[in-house]
């Protein structure tokens, strides 16, 4: 956090920036330009010889000039904008036409629109056929809510289009591959609601497309084009990989295709699939056994086999993927570094002047702020006008404003002391005294000896004897102690508010962890008073104790590194539920029909499908894990992701559905 003094005396910079803004020809700060003709009296910045460049969006047209630098602002905010976002330059309205197209689409109502229009489609998942139950609708709502989110997102694409031209489309692949993508949807769209009926919709699978291109999932699409961007060395070493395991897959099938009691090498097919469900170790050693039985030596086939395709070229694989994951990545952040420099140098020359052609002064850059940032105050612009200008020359060299972008993250604070939020109130009297309470020395040494107290008092209730389950859980959660526990630490968040207030109370993550698992234990003790089967509120009253983490300094450096990588790890999560999504839509339409109750007689995974109305054994619960909607889908992926007996699930849609199904889960489940 950036901490710079405020100032201090009316005679100070501050004040001059202030006046300087009263004293300009429009009523507000950003433009120095008097009414005054060039050459009528010399002074200041007037007329139109002293402006450095102009701004293209306003070529042809009859302005003030006034209202020239404001074009020139606008076009310098634009240009940041576009430095920041990492948009193309060759897509930068360049007359006064272009420039409604492009703050349309820049529009946050446009993002949220288009966001709204594409969540919307994802989510008709849930009420098309194959649907989930509670969320069914006839094929007539269903279709009609598809093509008017898709007219949403048509008319946004013409917009788009207007703003980029439609002569780069090619140029903008991933426009281009929208605009294909919406245009098979419209006519299924269409063709649903004429028949009114479903049919095989396996383009269902591509409406992501629509939500990763949205202004929102700028880090999903740069995640994904990084993994596209390693593909050719990971396929490189697939291929020796795949080679590997063809090799000891024909080796397999002639050593042991003799064995009849060896069902997994009776077909060099069969052989092969038993060799790629091994890579994932998920039958071993199950596949090994028969053969092992025969020949102690057979092990070394098998042990060879997984020491070279797992644990020798699958770490080469994995090392391969990071270091070109990781290069691709300093390459992109090089790549943005050059692009908002560009952006920078294009702004700069849009408010120098000619009378200052080498820098820009604070009037021209407070103009740019109030369009680019028009939230910060005037104080906000003076401070970051003065980081920014190390030399202390008045004035912004083109080095000084290419750090223009970083200057927007600081905050700003004063070094010098402010009052308490409670002075000259009331509440001033409460206020020191829960300030004194809280600056105690042994202040912190109480709250963590009534969070080991409250521990203690947890695991004496897990152990103590109940009647029932109802009984344990109250006396866990909602005993005279939870109750003696929770005040305390309500009055210790209550003494942290007045002490600090509550703008920075909340300030802090770990306060603000504190009140809610507090609140939520409270909240679980009346609601398993109120209905004593809710049993699920139990998991609050623990959840106090991870305030203990933060005495040891690895566990801080553990939570602080989780909390610098959520944005990477949120990006990467939502790539995750893309494909999970994609294959989800692929697994219904191509397996939703099948039901695998008993499917499997005669085969080595019959037991796990034996299923009858009186009875069923432990294993006979896998005919659960189908694809009959998105919800179920989503529940067998992620078993299949696992890999612990994923091959149980894809022998059975092989004996169902024909063995070319097993491509679908042999291309997941790796």
């Amino acid at each position: 956090m950036a901490s710079l003094r405020s100032p201090a005396s009316p005679s100070d910079g501050y004040k001059r920036f202030s006046d300087d803004f009263a004293n300009t020809s429009i009523n507000n700060y950003g433009s120095n330009v008097t009414n005054t003709r060039a050459g009528t009296d010399g002074a200041g910045e007037a007329g139109s010889l002293d402006m450095g460049s102009r701004s293209s969006l306003h070529t042809g047209l009859q302005m003030s000039e006034d209202e020239h630098w404001e074009m020139n602002y606008h076009e310098a905010a634009i240009y940041l904008e576009e430095g920041l976002n990492n948009e193309k330059f060759d897509s930068h309205p360049s007359s006064p036409e272009e420039l409604p197209a492009y703050l349309r689409v820049h529009n946050p109502w446009y993002h949220g629109l288009d966001l709204l229009a594409s969540l919307v489609l994802i989510l008709l998942a849930f009420t098309e056929d194959p649907a989930v139950p509670a969320f069914e609708l006839p094929v007539w709502a269903h279709g009609t809510i598809e093509l008017l989110a898709l007219t949403v997102i048509g008319v946004e694409l013409h917009l788009k289009l207007k703003w980029i031209g439609w002569s780069t489309i090619l140029k903008h692949k991933r426009t281009m591959i929208k605009g294909i993508t919406l245009l098979i949807m419209v006519l299924e769209a269409v063709v649903v609601l004429c028949r009114q009926s479903s049919h095989f919709r396996v383009t269902r699978a591509l409406r992501p497309i629509f939500l990763v291109d949205t202004r929102h999932c700028g880090g999903v699409r740069r995640f994904i084009r990084q993994i596209l961007q390693s593909l050719p060395p990971i396929l490189d070493m697939l291929g020796l990989l795949m080679f590997f395991v063809a090799t000891y897959s024909l080796l397999g099938f002639y050593l042991f295709s003799e064995h009849i009691d060896n069902g997994h090498f009776k077909t060099i097919s069969d052989s092969f699939v038993s060799m790629f469900v091994l890579l994932t170790t998920a039958n071993f050693p199950d596949v090994m056994m028969p053969s092992y039985a025969k020949s102690k030596w057979y092990a070394v086939f098998f042990i060879l086999y997984i020491i070279t395709v797992l644990y020798v070229l699958m770490n080469l694989m994995l090392a391969v993927v990071y270091e070109t994951f990781t290069r691709i990545e300093r390459e992109k952040c090089r790549a943005l570094l050059l692009h908002r420099r560009v952006a920078a140098r294009r702004a700069f020359r849009l408010l120098v002047s000619r009378r200052a052609p080498r820098a820009v002064r604070l009037r021209h850059f407070a103009g740019l702020i109030r369009h680019y940032a028009p939230h910060y105050s005037g104080l906000d612009v003076y401070l970051m006008f003065k980081q920014l200008n190390q030399s202390g020359s008045g004035g912004l060299s083109r080095a000084e404003f290419a750090n223009v972008y970083e200057v927007f993250a600081l905050r700003w604070a004063p070094q010098s002391g402010r009052a308490p939020w409670y002075a000259a109130s009331a509440l001033e009297p409460l206020g020191r005294a829960a300030a004194a309470a809280v600056r105690w020395p042994y202040f912190e040494y109480l709250i963590y000896a009534l969070i080991i107290g409250n521990g203690v008092s947890l695991v004496l209730r897990v152990c103590e004897a109940a009647g029932d389950l109802q009984d344990s859980a109250r006396l866990l959660c909602a005993s005279w102690d939870t109750w003696l526990f929770l005040t305390l630490f309500l009055v210790e968040a209550c003494l942290r508010m007045m002490a600090s207030g509550l703008a920075a109370y909340l300030e802090s993550g770990w306060n603000v962890f504190d009140l809610s698992v507090t609140l939520l234990a409270l909240m679980g003790a009346v609601l398993l008073s109120i209905a004593p089967k809710l049993f699920i509120v139990v998991i609050f009253r623990p959840l106090r104790l991870m305030r203990l983490y933060k005495l040891k300094k690895r566990y801080r450096d553990v939570f602080g590194t989780l909390v610098l990588l959520s944005p990477l790890m949120s990006s990467a999560g939502c790539v995750m539920l893309v494909m999970y999504y994609f294959f989800a839509i692929i697994g219904m339409e191509l397996f939703a029909g099948y039901d695998l109750k008993n499917c499997c007689v005669n085969t080595t995974v019959e037991d796990f499908y034996k299923y009858s109305e009186n009875s069923s054994t432990a294993l006979g619960y896998y005919y659960l894990n189908n694809f009959e909607n998105i919800l179920t889908s989503g529940v067998s992926l992620f078993e299949l992701t696992v890999v612990n007996n994923w091959f149980i699930l894809m022998n059975a849609y092989a004996t169902v559905a024909g063995q070319f199904s097993r491509l679908y889960f042999m291309v997941h489940s790796p």
